[in-house]
């Protein structure tokens, strides 16, 4: 039985080993940058910020960064399931209209709240 289970071990091992030596490397040969007020600035893509630097962002940028999020997934679950769509019978077909619901029930709840409108 453990035998089973060994290479996802060893594998969490060696990603563990591996973040430990970044972080460590990063810590202790990692040269330290002096803080000045220039470089404590705001700078966005070579010239000066303007405007305020902490502004909150509308409920709308996150709902639609959501939505892309659903229906990117929505595209990682359909395909594999659209190649094995014959062997999976009446089952599969229910299964995904179910899964199909719930992004629907996603998508109107996004529409009804706005996200999908791109006047200010």
């Amino acid at each position: 039985m453990i035998a089973t289970y060994a290479p996802m071990f060893l594998m969490l091992a060696v990603a563990a080993l591996v973040a430990g030596a970044f972080f460590v490397g990063a810590t202790f040969l990692g040269g330290k940058l002096k803080v000045t007020p220039e470089k404590m600035k705001p700078f966005e893509c070579g010239s000066e910020s303007s405007g305020g630097n902490h502004l909150k962002l509308s409920v709308k940028f996150y709902l639609t960064a959501i939505l892309f999020v659903v229906f990117d997934i929505e595209a990682v679950f359909i395909y594999p399931w659209a190649v094995q769509f014959k062997s999976l019978g009446w089952t599969g077909l229910l299964s995904m209209f179910g899964f199909i619901a719930v992004l629907v029930v996603g998508l109107v709840y996004c529409w009804k709240k706005g996200a999908l409108e791109w006047e200010s």
